[in-house]
């Protein structure tokens, strides 16, 4: 088994986590197969794209970067950063719209996580709970 080492994330440089890519594996793009990881766990519940003052976010990106932005502010409360986190769950209302966002949505991605990929599942469900949500994001991190 093959430890990923990219000197760019800043994944290795912050935490002692391990991205894992068995031999012969290709590497993903924009998520991880395997982490390794040690310290405290931190489970954070499915976040959507709802403003800290109430209000729903308009459009599929900009509810995925609200989103995003909620994860982080509840990491950084709890004494956490992006690259803590080991994994993702994103719950969709719409794969093809999911799948025709993928470059704002990197764009959008990197700049509020860094280029730290955790382990991600992508899942369509039929609606989510709170009335024009078309994304909800779960994550779990580990704070050495």
């Amino acid at each position: 088994m093959q430890v990923e080492t990219n000197m760019d994330s800043c994944l290795t440089k912050k935490t002692d986590h391990k991205i894992l890519l068995p031999d012969g594996w290709p590497a993903p793009r924009g998520y991880s197969h395997a982490i390794a990881a040690s310290g405290r766990l931190l489970v954070l519940g499915g976040q959507i794209g709802i403003t800290p003052q109430g209000d729903m976010r308009d459009g599929f990106v900009a509810q995925c970067e609200q989103a995003l932005q909620n994860i982080c502010c509840l990491l950084e409360t709890a004494g956490a950063m992006p690259e803590h986190l080991v994994r993702m769950t994103w719950f969709v209302t719409d794969i093809a719209v999911y799948n025709a966002s993928l470059r704002p949505l990197g764009a959008v991605y990197r700049q509020t996580m860094g280029r730290h990929y955790p382990v991600m599942s992508l899942v369509q469900v039929g609606r989510l709970v709170e009335p024009g949500a078309v994304v909800e994001i779960e994550a779990t991190a580990v704070i050495p």
